[in-house]
């Protein structure tokens, strides 16, 4: 045996009013799209039929909550639709047999824009006479416990439409103020092409006389500009520094985009005011406009997109997919006119939105093209474009980690090279990408490794003086797995330079999580780094550091054991290499003996005063 669901609409309706909608005020809204829906229904019958949205406040003298009639001269409904659209739940005459075929041309999609009303008020009277009926009023009455009646009115109405009287409930007549009521018509009507009016005591305005301001005729282009960027800042409350005209055939859309004065969170997605055939839809819908277009707030009229059921954003179908690559190319379009006609303007863009106009770059091989040699990058010898560097420097070198860059930046400068920092969001990639875009250009990582062939070599009677220290660090580094070299290189005050590829710093970081794991990762690091290749590290010390020239004419070979060992853990210190346990050893070591050699024979044992003799030989 079947049974039905038990519906309970004080549960559905707070379910509207907690869940669905945003706020109370929506109850505008809906009345608005139903009566709007109204008349599009009627132009259909009659294509001729103009249509007007009235809103009447009828305060009392008595202080009891006012009462407003919100009414439409649409097509009405007859009694059978009057059980089907206003009693049922899910149900809406837009999307019947006869206008099934014109389902654009119709806001509300889903039959519960009236429940809303539900929220503000207790009781509901819709007075409607229909276009296709019999000629007669008819009245239903609903209440927020779920009953409702239907009879004929006795105050019959002059001509076909509806008129929806809402009598507030005690603690929702902040929602019928005039002021509120003003603004919430204005916020969701203010684009809609029939007049919507208000009356409000003895005063009658029409609160949308001017309709969408890109749409309308300006004596130029510049008063064209002027106007919307003062229509953005009265919308959005901010000074934008220019605007962009959006359109797109699939999904009926067209709007402005204003460009933002100063650059969001690049994982901020921006919130856009969107309108459905003129009605507002939502404030902060976001999936209107393709990721990388956060340096933008648009807004813009959709008429032959579908809805989501709280009618506040967009469903995600093919429709949507391709408006928003449409107004994607429009942004794509007015940038690359930027980067023709206006070079500093587009200069200016790139500062304030530059991951926005990288992310772009590397979705599109044209705009790539046309903006990569002007994007700053940071290199070794400071902040320059692409274009800049490559005139410069034919081969672009860059590293793609921050510690890689950090670990080169200042020997690479004062060489002579030019390293570019890629450890900003998409600079690699971007790099990566320019020989497969402009043919003529060379692209190659750079690491630490690499620094040492740029280093003098010494001569064969430097060699000779340094030749005891070289002996000297390759014992001692042999356990860390570090090679040795003694060359000449600047800035003369570095005294070493640690070097390691990318599979030693690979290796580094093996052993590192291996010291800290259980020993069954332990066992699957040890293949790991037994498979890893390589060249081994390498600390090269400078010969042009006046340290390292007095240390290779150290005779004490404690000294020079514990010289080699703090110069090995700074340059780790000085490259951000994290120690390994076995280097934090020798750190700790190394500390002890030279506070041990200060000390002198003052010190406790015989180990601080035969340390400290070498100590003095060095000093």
């Amino acid at each position: 045996m079947d049974h039905r669901f038990q519906v309970s609409l004080r549960g559905v309706i707070d379910l509207l009013s907690h869940h669905l909608y945003s706020s109370p005020g929506v109850y505008v809204r809906e009345l608005l799209q139903n009566a709007t829906d109204a008349i599009r229904a009627r132009q259909l019958l009659e294509p001729g039929h103009a249509g007007t949205v009235r809103l009447e406040l009828m305060e009392k003298q008595d202080g009891s909550p006012p009462t407003l009639l919100f009414s439409d001269d649409g097509v009405g409904l007859t009694e059978d639709e009057i059980h089907r659209f206003l009693a049922t739940i899910g149900e809406s005459s837009k999307r019947e047999e006869a206008l099934a075929a014109r389902r654009n041309d119709f806001i509300g999609q889903f039959g519960i824009g009236l429940l809303s009303c539900f929220m503000v008020c207790d009781e509901l009277l819709v007075v409607t006479r229909s276009v296709r009926g019999d000629g007669r009023t008819l009245e239903w009455r609903g209440r927020h416990d779920g009953t409702y009646a239907v009879r004929q009115s006795e105050h019959p109405l002059d001509r076909p439409g509806t008129q929806v009287f809402l009598m507030a409930r005690q603690d929702m007549t902040e929602w019928f103020a005039p002021e509120r009521l003003r603004h919430l018509a204005r916020h969701y009507g203010g684009l809609l092409p029939f007049p919507i009016q208000l009356t409000a005591g003895d005063r009658t305005e029409q609160l949308n006389p001017d309709g969408p301001p890109w749409r309308r005729d300006y004596e130029s282009a510049s008063e064209r500009r002027k106007a919307l960027l003062a229509y953005g800042r009265d919308v959005f409350g901010t000074d934008f520094i220019d605007c962009i005209p959006l359109h797109s055939t699939a999904g009926d859309v067209d709007g402005v985009a204003f460009v933002l004065p100063a650059s969001p969170h690049f994982n901020a997605r921006q919130k856009h005011r969107v309108y459905l055939k003129h009605m507002l839809l939502s404030e902060s819908a976001e999936n209107l406009l393709p990721e990388w277009a956060f340096f933008v707030k648009c807004v813009v009229n959709a008429n032959a997109l579908r809805p989501t059921a709280s009618r506040e954003s967009f469903y995600e179908d093919e429709s949507l997919a391709l408006a928003r690559e449409a107004l994607g190319q429009g942004l794509r379009t007015y940038l690359v006119e930027l980067a023709h006609e206006d070079p500093r303007a587009l200069q200016r863009l790139i500062a304030l939105h530059g991951l926005s106009v990288k992310a772009l770059a590397l979705d599109d091989d044209d705009f790539y093209k046309l903006v990569i040699h002007w994007l700053p990058f940071e290199t070794s010898m400071g902040v320059m474009t692409l274009a800049d560097y490559r005139r410069a420097h034919p081969v672009v070198r860059y590293t793609p980690t921050l510690d890689g860059f950090r670990q080169v930046a200042r020997v690479a400068g004062a060489q002579g090279l030019c390293i570019i920092n890629a450890a900003y969001t998409h600079d690699a990639a971007l790099l990566e990408k320019l020989p497969h875009v402009v043919p003529d250009a060379q692209v190659e990582p750079f690491s630490t490794a690499d620094l040492p062939q740029s280093f003098e070599e010494l001569t064969l009677d430097e060699r000779e003086a340094v030749f005891p220290l070289l002996r000297m660090a390759e014992r001692v580094l042999a356990p860390f797995r570090c090679g040795v070299v003694v060359k000449k290189f600047f800035p003369a005050e570095v005294p070493t330079l640690y070097s390691s590829d990318a599979e030693g710093v690979f290796r580094r970081d093996a052993e590192r999580a291996r010291e800290e794991s259980d020993d069954l990762y332990a066992g699957v690091l040890d293949g790991v780094m037994a498979a890893a290749g390589g060249e081994p590290a390498q600390l090269c010390f400078n010969l042009h550091n006046p340290v390292v020239r007095r240390l290779a004419a150290v005779a004490d070979r404690e000294v020079l054991k514990l010289s080699v060992e703090m110069l090995y853990v700074q340059a780790l210190l000085l490259g951000h290499h994290p120690l390994n346990a076995q280097e934090m050893a020798l750190l700790n070591q190394g500390l002890l003996g030279l506070i041990s050699a200060q000390l002198g024979g003052t010190g406790e044992g015989g180990e601080g005063g035969e340390d400290g003799g070498g100590s003095r030989g060095f000093h």
